[in-house]
């Protein structure tokens, strides 16, 4: 079982990571519903840059490497203080990002009826739980 969870993490991570450098290159599919919307309007809350995109992108390839990385399925690397120290990191973070800012993400968001809010209800905020769960179990 746990194998599995780590696959679908470090294999959901890798399509996360690899949708954002398409974003960044000009990409359209899927961008409709992963930008919060401000309160009343339909404009973005922001507008993601070309390198800011990259490096989420890059944040986030990075996580799955820690993953494989703290499980020791990358030779030549194996499970560290620093590894151990990104795990907590990142457990913190997805979790942090799942509980939200309390205004455009997260369970407990107050912008709740736009298309960006119904997806990060349904699926961007377990998602991030899901990832926390997963760094947590890798500590233990």
């Amino acid at each position: 079982m746990k194998l599995l969870l780590i696959v679908v993490a470090v294999g959901l991570l890798w399509f996360i990571s690899f949708l954002h450098i398409y974003w960044a290159f000009g990409g359209r599919w899927g961008s409709a519903a992963v930008i919060p919307v401000k309160e009343g309007e339909h404009k973005p809350a922001f507008t993601p840059r070309i390198w800011g995109t990259l490096f989420v992108a890059i944040l986030i390839l990075l996580a799955s490497v820690i993953i494989v990385v703290q499980v020791g399925y990358l030779q030549g690397f194996e499970a560290n203080s620093l590894s151990k120290i990104g795990s907590i990191v990142c457990a913190l973070v997805f979790i942090i990002r799942a509980i939200g800012d309390f205004k455009f993400v997260g369970f407990f968001k107050k912008i709740k009826h736009s298309q960006f809010a119904r997806h990060d209800t349904w699926f961007y905020s377990p998602l991030c739980l899901f990832f926390g769960f997963v760094y947590i179990m890798l500590l233990f």
